[in-house]
């Protein structure tokens, strides 16, 4: 099976999305955004063996592969509280598996249908497997949320629970389903995306980690982070019983949650696209990041995020 065999699978399984005016099969993909609305656009690549696991008894599936490459993106747009449309991919594979690539599209199309995100072309090559994804978005005019925007006393607020991720990737397969899948199938929070975007001063999704990407949203300001009050699933809190143990793992990033700053003054609704929402800090003008105990006691150990070059 060659480079168009593959483009030809893909095409077959692959339906013609709303608004894709041409598609798979030319030079560039045409497509027709809605009325009054303006483009978001992103891009995310996964790299074997530094963003999986690619060897062992823990490698990563080609179907978890498929789902992980497109929800980071989509996690991308959830954090600027805009709908998917459209998306590109990119495939850097080691041969022309036909197998591997079915399974691949297992993992990435019902993801897609589930957004109604059509795919509308990409690009296939031989080399070290690499998958990269470009997903396009729409949000009503000037209604996107943004990183800037982060004022002392506004309210720091995370969907979900965290820790899991890190979790399902320090024990392994040992993890269990529940983490396993929080590692490898995140849940891109379209809905609360787009419900926070109405009242976020400020809002990012926690790929990098907690710390690392709230301090994309301070700047020079600081923050006060309640570790007492991260959200848990009862999967983690059954793996790591004890809240100090847990506390590294929830700071560690790829939960792939929203993160959001909501003035102070701003009712905190219990959910968001049917997801809890959880207050776990202040934003303040200290300067700095301070992670603390429920008796006010400052956590030194509370872990590290990603970094790309580390």
């Amino acid at each position: 099976m060659n480079e168009f065999d593959l483009i030809a699978e893909i095409k077959a399984r692959a339906p013609v999305g709303s608004g894709v005016v041409l598609g798979i099969d030319d030079d560039a993909a045409v497509l027709q955004p809605s009325p009054a609305m303006q483009l978001v656009a992103t891009t995310d690549n996964l790299v074997g063996g530094r963003h999986f696991v690619d060897a062992g008894d823990d490698r990563a599936a080609p179907e978890e592969i498929g789902h992980l490459a497109l929800a980071v993106n989509l996690s991308d747009l959830a954090a600027m509280g805009a709908t998917p449309r459209w998306c590109l991919v990119t495939l850097t594979l080691p041969e022309a598996d036909p197998a591997w690539l079915r399974a691949f599209l297992d993992g990435f199309l019902p993801l897609a249908a589930e957004h109604d995100c059509a795919l509308a072309g990409g690009n296939i090559a031989r080399g070290p497997l690499n998958i990269g994804v470009t997903a396009l978005g729409e949000v009503p005019a000037a209604e996107f949320a943004t990183r800037s925007g982060a004022r002392p006393g506004q309210r720091i607020a995370v969907t979900g629970t965290l820790g899991d991720a890190a979790a399902g990737l320090k024990l392994g397969k040992a993890a269990g389903g529940a983490l396993r899948a929080r590692l490898l199938k995140p849940v891109p929070r379209i809905a609360a995306g787009r419900e926070l975007a109405g009242i976020a001063k400020a809002m990012i999704d926690i790929s990098d980690g907690l710390l690392a990407d709230l301090a994309h949203l301070t700047g020079e300001l600081g923050a006060e982070i309640r570790c007492d009050r991260l959200p848990t699933s009862s999967a983690l809190a059954e793996a790591v019983p004890e809240p100090r143990e847990r506390w590294p793992l929830q700071f560690s990033g790829g939960d792939y949650e929203l993160l959001a700053l909501v003035a102070e003054e701003s009712e905190l609704p219990a959910t968001v696209g049917g997801i809890e929402l959880t207050e776990i800090g202040r934003i303040t003008a200290s300067g700095e990041i301070v992670c603390l105990d429920a008796g006010g006691n400052v956590v030194e150990a509370a872990g590290s995020g990603w970094d790309h070059f580390d």
